[in-house]
């Protein structure tokens, strides 16, 4: 009898040591953005928006299939990270930013804003703008 209360009693804590564990979240979703479809990988609280299917604006300007737009991580249902501004002018070579944002309570929208400096074909203006990207999932990948 001794054994089996000993042994139930090791099992109940060996299963909330388990429920103490950190979860590793994996996630592969599909998501619109401005038209192009986007993968969103996650593992744990690291995040990556990613071009599953850019449009045709977005392949003159050199993205393609598996091109990083966005990383950084999810705390508490607000992203944070660094995006990225693809242009026709110098393809190849993207302009990063800090960009941050919530996830709304339905999990189904992600937007996020950031300042970056403008550029005229690859050339810094000395200007600010304000960008907006907006993701609205679409289906599991």
């Amino acid at each position: 009898m001794f054994a089996g209360i000993a042994g139930r009693t090791a099992l109940f804590f060996a299963s909330g040591l388990l429920a103490l564990a950190p979860a590793v979240a994996l996630a592969d979703s599909c998501w619109d953005h401005n038209g192009s479809l986007m993968r969103l990988k996650a593992a744990g609280n690291q995040r990556a928006f990613y071009y599953e299917h850019p449009k045709r604006v977005m392949r003159s300007a050199g993205v393609t299939h598996g091109t990083l737009l966005f990383n950084g991580s999810n705390v508490n249902g607000r992203y944070s990270g660094t995006a990225r501004v693809f242009s026709k002018y110098c393809p190849g070579t993207p302009l990063e930013y800090y960009v941050e944002g919530p996830v709304d309570r339905n999990q189904t929208r992600v937007t996020l804003r950031g300042s970056r400096e403008t550029m005229e074909r690859c050339q810094p203006t000395g200007r600010t703008t304000t960008d907006t990207l907006v993701f609205t999932y679409s289906h599991q990948c």
